[in-house]
């Protein structure tokens, strides 16, 4: 089945936000910092999230695996506080 194209805005039209969206109070860049540090996001798959529920679970899982897709050992990083 084809699917339509999404509509293509005319770019010298400015639009408004709605008016339920209250940005009032709200900080540009408040978390730019922090993922200028070179955070990557990823998204898990509900399944596994519920297995692994935080990121230091995920990092630990995955450098347990790095010895067997790399033949090398995993470096030891410095553990940040939960």
């Amino acid at each position: 089945m084809k699917m339509d194209s999404p509509k293509k805005t005319d770019p010298g039209v400015v639009k408004e936000p709605r008016q339920e969206y209250d940005f009032e109070g709200g900080v540009r860049g408040k978390h730019a910092a922090h993922l200028a540090e070179g955070g990557n996001v990823v998204v898990l798959d509900p399944d596994v999230a519920r297995v692994f529920p935080t990121s230091r679970e995920v990092n630990d899982a995955l450098r347990a695996l790095l010895p067997l897709l790399t033949g090398k050992r995993p470096s030891r990083r410095k553990k940040e506080s939960e």
